[in-house]
């Protein structure tokens, strides 16, 4: 297929679908920056990344299980885990189903901790959205959220 052809019936040409994946990243680095400016020394966007994925997806999940899902290594999941349980924003325990293995939890502070980061957050992101651009990023979020469903479920 040429720069030109389009998929399917999308009128998407393979240079338009690589430009729109290439928004989503650039988006998504200055959403981190901006993420990043509001959290303390030592905790990183991806650290956040875990506690969010906790509180959407539920506690007691295995590091292997949150290293899967945030596409990182293993060793690098156990570093983040550490950061996260040094701050006293998770607690690791024994999996009562497997005696070598464990579970990740969140602890209430952990959760405030989340809680004040998205509120600061949310407060950056307020100060520069425009009520139009406020208006197209609620029109796009249906579309955003089954973009990110497809591509979470078709993972390699």
């Amino acid at each position: 297929m040429s720069e030109t052809e389009t998929l399917d019936d999308a009128a998407l040409s393979r240079a338009d679908l690589f430009e729109t994946f290439n928004e989503f990243g650039i988006i998504t680095q200055l959403a981190t920056s901006l993420l990043s400016s509001v959290l303390p020394d030592g905790i990183h966007p991806s650290h956040f990344s875990i506690l969010n994925h906790l509180v959407r997806t539920g506690d007691g999940k295995t590091p292997v299980r949150i290293a899967a899902a945030m596409q990182v290594t293993k060793t690098t999941m156990t570093h983040s885990i550490r950061v996260l349980e040094s701050g006293g924003y998770i607690e690791v325990r024994a999996n009562p189903d497997d005696g070598r293995g464990k579970l990740v939890f969140l602890t209430d502070a952990g959760r405030a901790f989340r809680e004040k980061a998205i509120a600061a957050v949310t407060t950056t992101f307020e100060e520069i959205v425009t009520p139009e651009i406020a208006q197209r990023l609620a029109r796009i979020r249906p579309d955003l959220v089954a973009i990110r469903r497809h591509l979470d479920s078709n993972r390699r």
